[in-house]
């Protein structure tokens, strides 16, 4: 037989072998088919209307104004909020429950303007992106000052995948640049493409005798979404980047360690809400204690985006 025809059979035969060996590990409802409905009735002095909040966790329908808490054990949080300030109830859903043909729901997350209106004192007009992470949301809302120290990011996680997989949809503004609307000031302009995100952070985690939290970088992956897609893509996968990765050739300066204002917030053993402070990069081989994963509508932070920017996401799970 010729030699160059033996070569290749066994060439295919091993790749088969690989590709046979690739596992997908689902993350616990990250099929997106599982939804709780909350019906939130907003304060009279805000219209009183009832608003609709999903929240991706075991199927069920809530009509209470209660603090959110994650049910059935499910990893996932989302930017749907309720807020009480000073007796008032609102709140500001940017992710979406949406049908998808032949695959059940999906998770649809919106960048939008969320307005609070209260006629002859206020009218108050921010933006809002969409965002799905691994977490919790520390419900009720009582203020706008430093609002990630409300949001518990990450989970405990000990793996070590190559990539992460999901299917994905993307619709972006057309807009060449983003605005700052916070709802305090006038709106500013902000360089840039709005762009569609994720981000995905293996950390290995402890925590000092005082309570804070600091971190090892183990793994690093970060895809912004820069172009609209033509219609689904379907098991997208993204390489998780193991070590040092700053002289790399595909290195860039926001995938780098979370530090000062973006820094992740995390719950420690007494029970506080403390940054956790990413102090360097840990070796390669070295195994993670939590990760870090979140998907958004924009990728500029709070306040920050393209109304009218839209990620869709579904069956998101790892590769190993």
């Amino acid at each position: 037989m010729n030699k160059n025809l033996v070569t290749l059979f066994y060439g295919l035969v091993l790749a088969g072998f690989v590709n046979a060996q690739e596992k997908v590990e689902y993350i616990k409802y990250g099929d997106m088919d599982s939804w709780l409905v909350r019906n939130i009735k907003e304060s009279l002095v805000i219209g009183g209307n009832t608003k609709v909040l999903y929240e991706i966790a075991p199927t069920a329908v809530w009509n209470e104004n209660k603090a959110y808490v994650n049910q059935g054990n499910s990893p996932w949080a989302t930017s749907n909020v309720m807020a009480k300030v000073a007796g008032v109830t609102k709140t500001n859903t940017s992710v979406y429950r949406e049908t998808r043909t032949g695959h059940g729901y999906c998770a649809r997350l919106e960048t939008h303007e969320e307005q609070c209106h209260v006629l002859g004192l206020f009218n108050i007009r921010v933006l809002a992106a969409g965002s799905v992470f691994l977490g919790e949301t520390i419900e009720p809302i009582t203020g706008t000052d430093n609002p990630m120290s409300k949001l518990n990011v990450g989970m405990p996680f000990t793996g070590h995948p190559k990539a992460l997989c999901f299917d994905y949809k993307v619709k972006l503004s057309g807009k060449p640049n983003r605005i700052k609307q916070t709802g305090f000031s006038k709106i500013s302009e902000v360089k840039g493409l709005d762009m569609a995100d994720c981000v995905c952070f293996l950390q290995k985690r402890w925590e000092d005798s005082a309570g804070n939290i600091y971190a090892l970088r183990v793994g690093t992956m970060v895809h912004r979404f820069d172009k609209n897609s033509d219609g689904w893509v379907e098991k997208a996968q993204f390489t998780i980047h193991y070590g040092d990765i700053t002289h790399q050739d595909f290195y860039q300066s926001y995938m780098g360690l979370l530090q000062g204002e973006q820094e992740k917030y995390a719950r420690n053993s007494k029970g506080k809400m403390v940054p956790v402070k990413e102090i360097g990069w840990a070796k390669n081989g070295e195994n993670p204690t939590h990760v870090i994963l979140q998907f958004d509508s924009s990728h500029g932070g709070a306040y920050i985006g393209s109304i009218g920017n839209t990620l869709w996401i579904d069956n998101v799970g790892f590769i190993y």
